[in-house]
C-alpha cells in the first residue's frame, strides 16, 4: 500500500466524514462528481479505483464499445466542503483499463508539469476569475423572454437602489458592491477549507455586479485545480445565498465581458527565465520574447482553446477592454500579451495572456498557453516590437502596417484555425483528445448557431 494511500485514507477517518465527493473534469471543462460512502475507502478500492464511471455518458471521452473507466484519487486534493456536514471531496484521475484516459484533462496538465521538471524548469502560472453575481433568473424554455428582456436591459441587479452606471463599476464600494461579504466568505472558505490563498477580490468595470478574484499561482496542475475548486465554491456559495453566479463570457449586452487573463513566467531554480535586468524596455529576456512570439504565431488557433464557446466572440469586441490584437507591449490592455508594470523585481517580471475566458477547460487553456509559447522558445520566432499605443484607436491602414493579426471573429473561425496549427500542442495533446475536441466544439457551434435569439426575433421579425 503506498504513502499516498495511507495518507487519504487516514485524513479522510481523521475528518469524520460519511460522504466522499469524487471530482473530476470533463474534456469540455465542467467539473462532475459522484458521491461514495466513506465505508467503501479501502486500501484496495483507493488502489485499484473509487468510482465507477460510464465514459460513453460523458461528452468527448470514449464510446460505447470502450465505456468502463475507473476514478483514481490525488489525495493531496482532498479538502472539507463546509456547507454540507459530513462531505468531503477529492479531484480524481479518470483510468481505462489501468493506464490513463487519454482525453483527461487533467492529464494533459499533468504531463507537462512533469516535462518542464525533467527538463530542470519549473512553470509559475496564475490566473484572474472574472464574474458575474445575479438574482435568480429563471432560464426554462417557459421563460425564456423575462431571461432575455433581463440580460438585455441595463439592470439586471433587480431593482437595487444604488447601481453603477455602465462601464462604471469599477472597484466600487459598498452599498454599489452589494455583494463583498459574501466576497470575503468565500475567500475565507477556498483559504481555510481548499489551501487556497486568495489575493485579491473586487468589484470589476461592468455595472451590473461583475467580480473578480485574485489567488496565489502554481506549477499548472495546481492553477488547474484551483480555478476549478474556485468556480465550484464560488457557485455554490453564492447559490446558497439565492444568487446565480456566472462565469459565462459575456452575458450583458453593452457592458465588459468576463475574462480570465493568465499570468505566466518559467523558472529555473531560483532563476526567473524572463527577467533580464539590462533589459532597457521591460526588463524581459530574450527567452521571453520569444515565448510571446510563440503566443503571436499560434494566438488565433489557440483561441479555440482559451475561448471555446459562441459566447465568447461576444466578448472579443473592441471598446471593452477585451484584447482582440495579437500584439505586445508593458502595461498596455489593449495588447493582447501585456507585461505588467507594477514591478520590475525579478520575482514580479511575467507576461499576461489577456485573450482567456473563463468558460475554458483551464487544463487544456494554461497547458495549450505554454506549449504555444514554449514553441516559440525553440523555434526563436520574434514577436516583433511592441506597440505602446492604444490599439483599438488605431486606423486599420496602421494596424495593416504593424502586421497587426487579429483574433478570430466567431467560434468556427477559431476551429478552423486550430485544425490547421495544432502541431505544437502534440509533445503533450494526444491525436485523438485533439480530435475529440474539435469535433465537439464544430457540434456546439453549429447547435447554438442553429437557434434563432430573442434579437434576431427583435430586428428581423417585420422584415
Amino acid at each position: 500500500m503506498s504513502i499516498l494511500t495511507i495518507e487519504l485514507i487516514e485524513r479522510v477517518k481523521s475528518s469524520r466524514i460519511r460522504w466522499l465527493d469524487l471530482q473530476f473534469t470533463d474534456l469540455l471543462g465542467y467539473l462532475r462528481h459522484v458521491t461514495i460512502s466513506t465505508d467503501m475507502l479501502t486500501p484496495d478500492s483507493v488502489r485499484d479505483s473509487l468510482g465507477k464511471l460510464d465514459g460513453s455518458s460523458v461528452k468527448g471521452f470514449v464510446g460505447v464499445e470502450e465505456s468502463d473507466l475507473v476514478l483514481k484519487p490525488f489525495p493531496e486534493t482532498f479538502a472539507l466542503i463546509p456547507w454540507v456536514e459530513g462531505l468531503g471531496r477529492v479531484i480524481c484521475g479518470v483510468y481505462f483499463q489501468g493506464d490513463r484516459l487519454s482525453r483527461d484533462p487533467r492529464y494533459v496538465a499533468e504531463k507537462i508539469d512533469s516535462m518542464l521538471v525533467s527538463q530542470g524548469l519549473k512553470p509559475f502560472v496564475s490566473a484572474e476569475l472574472e464574474f458575474y453575481i445575479f438574482d435568480k433568473v429563471s432560464v426554462s424554455i417557459d421563460s425564456w423572454r423575462q431571461f432575455f428582456e433581463i440580460m438585455s436591459s441595463e439592470a439586471p441587479w433587480n431593482g437595487t437602489a444604488f447601481v453603477n452606471r455602465t462601464k462604471d463599476g469599477y472597484y466600487s464600494v459598498y452599498p454599489k458592491d452589494r455583494f463583498y461579504e459574501l466576497k470575503m466568505e468565500i475567500g475565507d472558505v477556498l483559504k481555510k477549507y481548499f489551501g487556497i490563498d486568495i489575493e485579491v477580490v473586487h468589484h470589476e468595470v461592468a455595472a451590473a455586479s461583475q467580480h473578480e478574484i485574485n489567488f496565489r499561482g502554481g506549477m499548472t496542475t495546481w492553477e488547474a485545480d484551483a480555478i476549478q475548486t474556485v468556480k465550484f465554491v464560488v457557485r455554490a456559495m453564492a447559490f446558497r445565498k439565492g444568487y446565480i453566479a456566472t462565469f459565462m463570457p459575456k452575458p450583458i449586452y453593452g457592458d465588459n465581458g468576463s475574462g480570465m487573463h493568465v499570468h505566466v513566467s518559467i523558472w529555473r531554480g531560483d532563476d526567473n527565465l524572463f527577467y533580464d535586468e539590462n533589459d532597457g524596455y521591460a526588463h524581459l529576456s530574450e527567452y521571453a520574447r520569444y515565448f510571446i512570439g510563440g503566443l503571436i504565431e499560434h494566438g488565433r488557433a489557440l483561441s479555440a482553446i482559451v475561448n471555446p464557446t459562441v459566447n465568447s466572440y461576444k466578448r472579443l469586441v473592441p471598446g471593452y477592454e477585451a484584447p482582440i490584437y495579437l500584439v505586445w507591449s508593458r502595461g498596455n490592455r489593449s495588447a493582447a500579451i501585456r507585461v505588467p508594470m507594477y514591478s520590475n523585481s525579478k520575482r514580479s517580471i511575467r507576461i499576461e495572456y489577456r485573450p482567456p475566458d473563463p468558460s475554458a477547460n483551464p487544463y487544456l487553456a494554461l497547458v495549450a498557453i505554454l506549449l504555444a509559447g514554449l514553441d516559440g522558445v525553440k523555434k526563436k520566432i520574434s514577436p516583433g516590437d511592441p506597440v505602446d499605443e492604444n490599439i483599438y484607436k488605431l486606423s486599420p491602414e496602421r494596424r495593416k502596417a504593424l502586421g497587426v493579426k487579429e483574433l478570430p471573429r466567431s467560434l468556427d473561425e477559431a476551429l478552423d484555425e486550430l485544425e490547421s496549427d495544432y502541431e505544437w500542442l502534440k509533445p503533450i495533446f494526444s491525436q485523438d483528445l485533439i480530435e475529440s475536441y474539435i469535433e465537439l466544439k464544430r457540434e456546439e457551434a453549429r447547435k447554438i448557431m442553429s437557434y434563432p435569439t430573442p434579437i434576431e426575433i427583435y430586428h428581423y421579425l417585420d422584415v
